[in-house]
């Protein structure tokens, strides 16, 4: 088991710059997949950036050259830098973990980032 607790949402205007925290109750480095997802009102939730044990990221087309995901093991910490944020970026974030291809998802209490002027 592993729990997951998110930080760094916030309000920012247009073109800003966020990065959300998500800190692991313990080693991360034998993880198979962290990320983060996203949930904007009345809207599914959907995969965001996803990162592996590796340290290979994928990210979803609509954040492409604007967020980066990253993984600190020493300090059993995930993160997503989110540059050049846009309005349709607001949603509640969540970080999600999968400790093995074929276990159960893990899943932080969510994070509100809201794009606004």
């Amino acid at each position: 088991q592993v729990q997951l607790v998110e930080s760094g949402g916030g309000l920012v205007q247009p073109g800003g710059s966020l990065k959300l925290s998500c800190a692991a109750s313990s080693s991360i480095s034998s993880i198979y997949v962290m990320g983060w997802y996203r949930q904007a009102p009345g809207k599914q939730r959907e995969l965001v950036a996803g990162i592996t044990s590796p340290g290979l990221p994928n990210y979803v087309d609509s954040v492409k050259g604007r967020f980066t995901i990253s993984r600190d093991n020493a300090l059993n910490t995930v993160y997503l830098q989110m540059n050049s944020l846009k309005p349709e970026d607001t949603a509640v974030y969540y970080c999600w973990a999968k400790l093995t291809i074929t276990s159960k998802s893990y899943w932080g209490q969510g994070t509100q980032v809201t794009v606004s002027s």
